[in-house]
């Protein structure tokens, strides 16, 4: 019962992340320019965050005045993520977009190599390879459909995909014995003032706050940044890290999925192949060592 709740509430959480296109194509389809979108989703962001610690009564217990900009610091990536992930789709379909920032993936791998000299295993070589083979059906390549489409997108989209994956790593190494909430909340008002002073100039179009732009800000908010952690926290600890990981990894056909039916984005079969194949990389890369353990300890 415990392994179908950690499953349920993890596959919640990674399915939100799937539908925060949406909310930013509608923003930029009503006119509103990146930083519009960022501030207002940061601000209400760090509002509902900061809300949920405190009526929780989270502990505060761990924080010290060396830990507490470490962790703020590290939020910054997210702010960073936010920032290039839709200042992608300003210039690509959200597929596309999506699809760059995934490969955070196998970024992650090269981080932990690069800086925490953790070798990647045969097999994670292997699934990094079939990680860009996807890459190469998914973004349309061999039909063209990607001629014409301003490198500036294609540009953040990858930088997305490093600031997700610092994000990832870091996350993990800095003040770990916090409370998870008072750390997602401190993670969250470092993104909001980064993102506050990088569209320093868009604050002030900011007000009067118009209708549209609170509800682009608040689906883009909810999906991306308070109901995901919402599900992790109580989903993760029941299942194994592994496990999590490829659940998570249903949140690329979810965006594209909804990119397709929701935004009438066209995605073609080589796209849907090239989607599989990451994946299956991914997968691979979560279950391809334990069961190479598995195979050898039966020969032995």
């Amino acid at each position: 019962m415990k392994l179908n709740k950690g499953i349920l509430f993890v596959l919640l959480g990674a399915g939100c992340f799937g539908f925060t296109p949406i909310f930013a194509k509608l923003g930029f389809g009503y006119g509103y320019s990146l930083g519009q979108i960022n501030i207002v989703q940061m601000i209400i962001s760090s509002f509902l965050l900061w809300s949920f610690t405190l009526m929780k009564r989270s502990s505060f217990k761990g924080l010290t005045k060396k830990n507490i900009p470490q962790i703020m610091i590290t939020g910054c990536f997210i702010g960073l993520t936010s920032i290039f992930y839709y200042g992608a789709m300003q210039y690509l379909p959200a597929s596309l977009a999506i699809i760059l920032m995934f490969q955070f993936v196998w970024i992650g791998i090269m981080l932990e190599w690069i800086f925490s000299k953790i070798k990647p295993a045969p097999v994670t070589v292997l699934s990094i390879i079939f990680i860009l083979i996807g890459v190469f059906f998914a973004s349309n390549i061999l039909i063209g459909n990607i001629q014409g489409l301003p490198f500036k997108g294609f540009l953040f989209g990858i930088l997305s995909a490093f600031t997700y994956a610092g994000f990832i790593f870091f996350s993990g190494k800095v003040a770990v014995n916090v409370d998870p909430w008072t750390r997602t909340s401190l993670m969250a008002t470092g993104s909001t003032i980064l993102v506050l002073i990088v569209f320093m100039r868009d604050i002030p179009s900011v007000l009067p706050l118009e209708a549209n732009l609170l509800t682009s800000a608040i689906g883009v908010s909810l999906f991306g940044a308070v109901l995901p952690p919402l599900f992790f926290a109580v989903g993760s600890p029941l299942i194994s890290g592994g496990v999590a990981n490829i659940l998570t990894s249903i949140e690329l056909p979810i965006a594209i999925l909804s990119a397709s039916i929701i935004l009438s984005e066209a995605v073609t079969p080589l796209q849907w192949l090239g989607t599989a194949i990451i994946l299956a990389a991914i997968a691979l890369n979560e279950l391809g060592g334990s069961l190479l353990r598995v195979r050898s300890q039966i020969k032995g």
